[in-house]
């Protein structure tokens, strides 16, 4: 009788050690998709975000290449005594 009470003790605990686990693996699987959802989103939000410093930096670089020109553009017209308008046609 003894025998009988302990292995069914063992098997309920088995059982119950196998549901939990399976809720376990549940759980698990539940938890590695959020993590690549929050994944999928940080780089999504990532891509834009480089994509505007890009575009920031173009916008940079265009105006500082313009005030460069517009510098050079009035020094040459001071050394030579022309206007900026004669300097910008040599």
């Amino acid at each position: 009788m003894r025998k009988i009470v302990l292995a069914s003790a063992i098997a309920v605990s088995a059982l119950g050690l196998a549901a939990c686990s399976e809720q376990t693996e549940d759980n698990a699987a539940d938890t590695m998709d959020s993590a690549a959802a929050d994944t999928e989103a940080n780089v999504d939000a990532m891509g834009d975000t480089m994509e505007d410093a890009a575009n920031d930096t173009g916008e940079a670089m265009d105006n500082a290449g313009a005030e460069v020109e517009e510098a050079t553009t009035e020094a040459e017209a001071n050394i030579e005594g022309e206007t900026k308008t004669e300097a910008a046609n040599d």
